[in-house]
Order: C-alpha cells, then structure tokens, then sequence
C-alpha cells in the first residue's frame, strides 16, 4: 500500500483544511521532524503516527468496546460542570453524554508539566475543570486555557500530530476522553449534524454572506432546542447568551413597553413573528443590553442555537446586516409605542 508522507509543518495545515473541508483522505502518514525529546511526563503520547484517516461516515459504532471509569458522586458533578459549556458536546443526546461522562477520566496535573506536545500523536482529547495552561507553538506561548475550556480535537479526528505544546503553570485538574470513544461519539455525531444542517444553513438568508468554511465552522457549533406551544424562549430583560434560528414552527415575539414599566395595564403586544429560516434574539448580542423582547412558541417550535462565543467568533460578517435590522424594529416600536425604546443605546 502506498503513502504519501507529510512534515509537520504541511500537517499544520492539513489540520485546517482537514476541519473544514469535511474530507478524509487516506493513506497518509505523518512525522515530527523535531529531534527534541519531550520532557517527562506521566502521559502517555506516541512521536509519531501512520494509518489511515478517521472516516465517521464508514466507522462501525459497535466495533469499539464502550468505555467505562467508575466515578464517585462527587466526582460525576465535577466533570458534569466542567463540561456544561465545552462545544463538541452541546450537541449529543442524553445517552451520549452519559457515555462521554462515563468513559472519561481524571488526570491531575504539576506544574510546568507537559500535558501534550507539539508533533506528538493524539491519545487523548482533555477538558480542563481547572488551572492554567499554556498554549505554545513552535516555542512560542501564542495563548492560554484559564481554569476552562479543551483541548486536543483535531489530532484524534484526523490522526494529524499535535498542533500546539500544552504545559500546565501551575497545579491543576483535568479529565480526559480515549480517541476510540471521542470518534464514535463526537466525530459521527458532528458528522451527521453537518449533514442535516449544511442545507438549511444555506437556505438563511442572514448566513448567506458566510463562506463555505464560515458555514461548516457554524454547523459544528450549532446547537438544538424544542419548544411546545406557548413556552417561553426568551424572556425581555433577561441578560443574552444566544440567539435562534427557527428550523421549524412558528415564534411570536412579544414586548412591553418601558414607559409603562411597573403598571398594571403593562401588557405585551406583539410585535412580530418569526418562521422558518427567520432569527431572533440577536439584538440582544449586537447591543450588548438585555433582551429588548420576549419569545414565545406557537405550537411545536425547532430552534438551532447559537451561542455568544459562536456569535462573536463566526458571525462578525453578519452583524451588520443585524444593525441595518434595527431601524425596521424601531419602525414597528413607534408604531406600536410611541417610541423606538432606545434599542441603539
């Protein structure tokens, strides 16, 4: 069988390409061509790797044995809230969570140790419940994980070697997932989210001016919510953390006027609706103020989320398109109120 051979400087760029592509070559056999070694450390890591590409669309879900590590009580609420925020798993159901959980496990950290290097083959992809972590390339500290966040993803989706050195500066706590369990669950299900969504994300009109990658790079972070009829999505006043696009059914925003604030006869008026391919929430990000509404579902409601650190990171070609909407919505509040509610303040 033949392999074409790549340096680690062409992986580093086969990383990125390979995360936004969506495909999966094979055949490829990667090397460091770094000749330090790695100071010691107590995890495990290959220099090097050779084998094929992960494809999810060809992976046997049941050919893997499901891991298991036994956790305390205590132990399980820990990892659960270290990982109540990581990306890659806003997306899994209840029992793919439960899987990750289960087959994660604890690693604690000194400082100055090495938790990953540079050129290294991937074992391992690690959520940080807490300390601070360094983030070196090429020797140079390009960044810092500050008591949260991951690390260690693309290595395991696309046997790429380490992107980045990650050295712990001070006493710290980690939990970490096996490649075999990552790929079954996150990679695939990523996967199939992208081929659920990747045409109706093309059919938004506001992500229209995306590019290609932008889009890919926003299906792999969106998230999914239901509603039943007459719930409550958003709530006027309330501090954002995202916004919706509506896969399906129907949204009725809702508002009440601030110059009333505090009366009985306060009621709120509809403003508008929203359907499907149509967002809401957003105004709330672009101004930086509480929610200038309230969202209701009228019957059963599907709304991709996404949240404000997608928001800031992907969508900054979109927000002046959100600006340009706010001049329509204060049209519809002077109609509606007398006043525009201040919503550029």
């Amino acid at each position: 069988m033949a392999y074409t051979i790549l340096n680690h400087t062409s992986c580093l760029v086969l990383h990125f390409f390979l995360l936004y592509s969506g495909h999966f070559p094979k055949n490829v056999c990667y090397f460091s061509l770094s000749s330090t070694a790695p100071p010691p450390s107590r995890f495990n890591r290959r220099v090097s790797v050779c084998a094929e590409a992960f494809n999810p669309d060809e992976d046997d879900e049941d050919s893997e044995p499901r891991v298991v590590h036994p956790k305390t009580d205590v132990q399980r609420c820990r990892l659960q809230e270290a990982c109540r925020d990581i990306l890659l798993f806003k997306t899994l159901d209840q029992e793919q969570f439960s899987q990750v959980l289960d087959a994660m496990f604890e690693s604690r950290v000194q400082a100055q140790e090495h938790v990953i290097d540079q050129g290294d083959d991937g074992d391992n992809f690690y959520v940080i419940e807490r300390g601070v972590f360094d983030i070196v390339v090429s020797g140079n500290c390009v960044g810092q994980y500050n008591n949260k966040g991951s690390f260690g993803e693309l290595a395991l989706m696309y046997n790429t070697p380490r992107a980045a050195t990650i050295i712990a500066t001070q006493e710290g706590a980690l939990w970490g997932l096996d490649r075999a369990t990552f790929r079954r669950l996150i990679v695939k299900n990523n996967a199939k989210k992208r081929r659920m969504y990747e045409t109706f994300i093309e059919s938004v009109p506001l992500l229209k001016s995306l590019e290609v990658t932008e889009r890919m790079k926003l299906v792999d972070v969106l998230g999914a919510k239901q509603f039943s009829d007459s719930e409550r999505i958003i709530t006027q006043g309330d501090k954002a953390d995202c916004f919706y696009i509506v896969e399906s059914g129907e949204v009725k925003i809702m508002m009440k006027s601030k110059t009333k604030a505090g009366h009985a006869d306060n009621a709120e008026v509809e403003i508008t609706r929203c359907s499907r391919g149509q967002y809401f929430g957003e105004l709330a990000l672009v101004t930086n103020k509480p929610r200038a509404a309230s969202a209701y579902a009228v019957g059963d409601v599907k709304c991709l989320v996404v949240d404000v650190q997608a928001f800031e990171r992907l969508l900054g070609s979109c927000k002046e398109i959100m600006k340009r909407n706010i001049a329509h919505y204060e049209e519809q509040l002077v109609a509606l109120f007398g006043s525009s509610m201040d919503l550029r303040d």
